[in-house]
């Protein structure tokens, strides 16, 4: 009887309290309905606050950094410009003339001291037919820098000289040494020397390691460096490098040079992807082996974002070793293999037959930006492409 007469008087109350509280409730809603407003007008300016750094950082911090190179990103907003693709009208005639970036695996040097000398420049490269590219560059070299050779054991002596107009730096991936020390900045004008032994045997990427990173090797500033094992690998009869790499431009580069687009890069929007720095040129200036050979590729993904996912149309790989592991036996029989960014891979691959080899990388959007070149075996009648 007592817990029926309390639940009575409960359930009165309830009501009379629910009516009670209709001028609080009136006013709370008031009270959201301004808050909802003010969060809206913050989200708007929000927005247009993100896009004008945006453009501040495409404008002015990342080009006052990267002396004006990537100026003309200023005033850009979504959907980006894409300029993948467009060349020279007479790109034909500009490919044939352009002079192949030497991809032959350079000799290793005599003695257990390997003296490495690169002067950093601002220059202009031709990237595609006709298409101009503003670079920092690894000893006036372009883009990628030049390769560097040597033997499990040697010690290497890198002086880097920085012979343009902001810090740049040098980072060896192949080296074991404190960071603060050897890949420090080295302002315009400066010079300094470090050395480390080359002792873990694989291929690798050095690249500038100044702030901000992605723009440094987005520019062009990247290379490999190959630590052949002691023992050596199975007999080659051919040897070539590839870099893989991306660029992010904020022109087409036809008319006057483009720069970087750092919104492009951030977003990873490259326009045009290659090996070695240029579209498409082992397709006018293929690669060559003779039938029954071996033909080496030593492979690194430069980047600075994309991968390299190697591979051969026509055949498969009969050695593989991975993520730049040249101390454990080799992969066999493998089809296509992942070289992730900043990572190498070495791969072995006997052709019998004569014939046009695409070498590619198998994400095939990067085949239509320019990765893409041809292993010419023998001498095969008409052309390919892939």
């Amino acid at each position: 009887m007592s817990t029926h007469t309390a639940s009575g008087p409960t359930r009165f109350d309830r009501r009379r309290d629910r009516k009670g509280l209709g001028p609080l409730a009136a006013v709370l809603v008031l009270l959201l309905a301004f808050a909802v407003g003010a969060l809206v007008i913050a989200a708007v300016v929000a927005a247009q606050a993100a896009d004008e750094a945006r453009d501040d950082v495409a404008s002015g911090g990342v080009a006052a950094e990267t002396n004006d190179h990537a100026a003309a990103t200023a005033n850009q907003s979504l959907p980006l410009e894409s300029f993948a693709g467009k060349t020279a009208a007479n790109a034909e005639e500009l490919a044939k003339a352009h002079v192949a970036y030497d991809a032959t695996m350079p000799p290793i040097p005599a003695g257990d001291l390997v003296k490495v000398h690169m002067t950093l420049k601002d220059m202009v490269v031709e990237i595609a037919p006709g298409v101009k590219y503003n670079t920092w560059a690894f000893d006036g070299h372009g883009a990628p820098g030049p390769v560097v050779h040597v033997r499990e054991g040697q010690t290497v002596e890198m002086t880097l000289t920085n012979g343009g107009s902001i810090p740049h730096s040098i980072d060896f991936h192949a080296a074991r040494i404190a960071p603060d020390r050897a890949f420090r900045d080295a302002k315009p004008g400066e010079s300094f020397t470090f050395r480390f032994v080359a002792g873990d045997p694989g291929v690798y990427m050095y690249h500038c390691g100044t702030k901000p990173v992605l723009a440094h090797i987005a520019n062009g500033m990247y290379g490999a460096i190959i630590v052949e094992p002691r023992t050596g690998l199975p007999p080659a009869d051919n040897e070539y490098v590839l870099v893989g790499s991306e660029w992010y431009m904020n022109g087409d580069g036809i008319a006057e040079p483009a720069s970087l687009d750092m919104t492009k890069a951030r977003m990873r929007l490259p326009d045009w992807v290659t090996f070695n720095g240029y579209a498409n040129q082992y397709v006018t200036h293929p690669l060559t082996a003779k039938p029954g050979e071996t033909t080496r590729f030593w492979v690194v993904a430069a980047g600075p974002t994309n991968n390299v996912n190697f591979h051969v149309v026509g055949t498969i790989f009969d050695r593989a070793w991975v993520n730049s592991d040249l101390t454990s036996p080799p992969q066999q029989g493998v089809q296509t293999v992942l070289v992730p960014a900043g990572g190498g891979a070495v791969f072995d691959v006997k052709v019998d037959d004569e014939g046009l080899y695409p070498v590619v990388s198998h994400a095939f959007a990067d085949v239509d930006l320019g990765m893409v070149g041809l292993l010419k075996v023998g001498n095969p009648k008409g052309t390919m492409s892939h």
